[in-house]
Parts: C-alpha cells; sequence; structure tokens
C-alpha cells in the first residue's frame, strides 16, 4: 500500500484533475447536449456587481452558496449553468460616478 504524504501538497495533482475536467467539460454547460442526454437544465444567475455599497460576509456568504449549489446539481447530474449577470442599464453605477464627479468639481 502506498504511503501518504504527512501533509497534503494540492500541487501533486491539480494540473491532473483539472485537466479532466477540461477534457470532460465540467466547466462548460450545453443544453442541446442536455437535451440529447436526458439531462433537466438548472441555472443560476450570479447577481451583477455594483457600486452601491462595501463588501461584506453576506458577498461571499451568497457567492459560496451559489457555488456549493450548481456543483451539486451538476454531481446529480443536471446540466447545470452558474451565468455571469449584467448591469443591463448601469444605473447605480451611473449615479455613484456622477455624484463622485459632481464632489471633484
Amino acid at each position: 500500500m502506498k504511503e501518504l504524504e504527512k501533509t497534503y501538497n494540492p500541487a501533486d495533482i491539480e494540473d491532473r484533475l483539472y485537466q479532466k475536467w477540461l477534457d470532460n467539460k465540467y466547466f462548460h454547460a450545453d443544453a442541446e447536449r442536455g437535451r440529447r442526454e436526458g439531462k433537466k437544465p438548472f441555472t443560476i444567475v450570479m447577481p451583477p456587481p455594483n457600486i452601491t455599497g462595501q463588501l461584506h460576509m453576506g458577498h461571499a456568504l451568497d457567492n459560496t452558496m451559489q457555488d456549493i449549489l450548481i456543483r451539486y446539481k451538476r454531481m446529480q447530474g443536471y446540466e447545470a449553468l452558474w451565468q455571469p449577470g449584467t448591469d443591463h442599464a448601469a444605473i447605480a453605477t451611473e449615479v455613484k460616478v456622477i455624484d463622485k464627479l459632481k464632489k471633484e468639481g
């Protein structure tokens, strides 16, 4: 039996596993392939970033929960997509920039 190292060194396996994930398209959701293979779709749309407040632990918690859920659904056989959202009008960002420019003169 192979003896285990005293400490875990992720570099020993990361490249091999990452390549396996790429080869198996684990980072790629394909609705058409999912339909052909009989997989149900599962999608989470990430809220878009904005500049209306300070980052806090709730942001980390929300991102972590989304990551866990999308991975769990993928392991259950869903065609899972974690789609970054966009601020379609950028209104909140524009308001902050205009306020800053007014203060600067």
